[in-house]
């Protein structure tokens, strides 16, 4: 059985899934309107503009927004498709951090979500051009400007009535002024360092599920793919092993490890070939790697606790690879460890889940959002900008772009 090709040509990848799993559906109209969702979110990311349904409804019409935007995955994919492997394809990324449920209203979104990251002709997350040099540029300009960075330091509290930081540095206390405090941290931590137990508590009831893991492997030779391909580069593609065969099976296992005591529910894995992409990029490093992304994983165990996933995970893996012999280090991360290492409050990389009530209009934490979509709680020279806001942390650093662009209207 020969590898299904995803192909960037959708008239390209239209034949393939025809072919190999008997769609019968419409790709074009749903890479079409799927255009038209990114084109409209990323013109609302470049501006700053704070999510509207009313604005949707404007420019992509009623249809399209209730659709892609309110609706959920489940009406979404039958919409365009028939085949499950499909649907199982075209909607992997609705439980790309956490388990949220298909059927759930909202859901929808996080498809045309996930790929409107994508920018400079990369595709699912690789970039081109040295994207990652603007940051590093961008410091270099505010040292130039005077700005001070205290990086390493170990902030103590916030007193938002003096407007007040008070932290540590290599066994010194500081203590600073501040007009304006921009979180970029996980979305409960503010309300500790502010000493403010009533915003802690509601914020607490809302949804952080995670429930995926990755695996870091390390080879010490480039790794060979038993399965031949006539492309160019074809080592750095991106690549999909699924364990579900239907829609059901990848919505059971999705919910498994949220309603059961399963440790482990197998659905999909996302093979990124870190190595192999860097060489295209001419950084060739010692070992060449491989990321595989999990799903899906409950929440509550570290990985050392868990060893027979990554046992299974890179049993099923090396049946694909020519060299498994060359593997010499793996790293395995699971959500809890996530929020050991990391402090995502469940172990989600999105910090708060991707579900309903917490997409799009309804991603963020002010209790004032027509005044400030990204205020923090009630306080209206504080904000939260990091992964839990609108769009997500997977549309990396575009809730700190927007909430500066938004700030920077109000202040000048």
């Amino acid at each position: 059985n020969s590898s299904t090709r995803i192909y960037q040509n959708y008239k390209k990848l239209d034949q393939e899934i025809k072919n190999k799993w008997g769609e019968r559906g419409d790709l074009e109209s749903f890479r079409n309107d799927e255009d038209k969702v990114i084109g409209f979110i990323r013109k609302g990311f470049k501006f700053g503009e704070t999510p509207s349904l009313e604005k949707a409804n404007t420019i992509l019409g009623e249809t399209l927004t209730n659709l892609w935007i309110n609706g959920s995955a489940k009406n979404l994919l039958d919409h365009y498709f028939t085949s499950d492997k499909t649907k199982i394809y075209m909607g992997m990324t609705r439980i790309e951090s956490g388990s949220s449920s298909m059927y759930n209203k909202g859901t929808a979104f996080t498809i045309p979500l996930m790929d409107s990251g994508s920018v400079f002709d990369g595709y699912w997350g690789y970039v081109k051009g040295g994207i990652w040099k603007i940051t590093e540029e961008l410091s270099k300009i505010n040292q130039r400007l005077g700005i001070k960075f205290y990086m390493s330091s170990n902030i103590n509290s916030v007193d938002s009535k003096r407007m007040k930081v008070s932290f540590e540095k290599e066994k010194k206390d500081y203590e600073i002024d501040y007009d304006y405090l921009i979180f970029a941290t996980d979305p409960i931590t503010p309300s500790k360092l502010l000493n403010n137990f009533k915003l802690e508590q509601e914020l607490e009831h809302k949804d952080y599920l995670g429930t995926s893991g990755k695996i870091t492997a390390f080879f010490k030779n480039p790794v060979k793919w038993k399965e031949y391909s006539p492309y160019n580069n074809s080592d750095s593609a991106f690549r999909f092993v699924f364990s579900n065969e239907t829609l059901n099976e990848f919505e059971t296992s999705s919910q498994k490890v949220v309603n059961s005591s399963d440790n482990y529910a197998p659905s999909y894995i996302q093979i990124y070939a870190e190595g192999a992409a860097q060489r295209v990029l001419n950084n060739h490093e010692p070992f060449d790697k491989l990321i595989f992304f999990i799903k899906n994983i409950k929440y509550g165990k570290t990985a050392d606790q868990l060893p027979f996933i990554k046992e299974k995970v890179m049993n099923l893996i090396f049946k694909y690879i020519k060299n498994p012999e060359d593997c010499v280090s793996t790293e395995f991360l699971c959500p809890k460890d996530l929020n050991e290492i990391f402090y995502f409050p469940k172990g989600n990389i999105d910090h708060m889940a991707l579900n309903e009530n917490q997409h799009y209009n309804q991603r963020h934490f002010s209790k004032n959002a027509d005044k400030g979509f990204y205020l923090y709680g009630e306080y209206d020279n504080i904000y939260y900008c990091g992964a839990g806001a609108y769009p997500c942390g997977s549309v990396a650093g575009t809730a700190g772009y927007m909430c500066a662009k938004q700030l920077k209207r109000t202040v000048i």
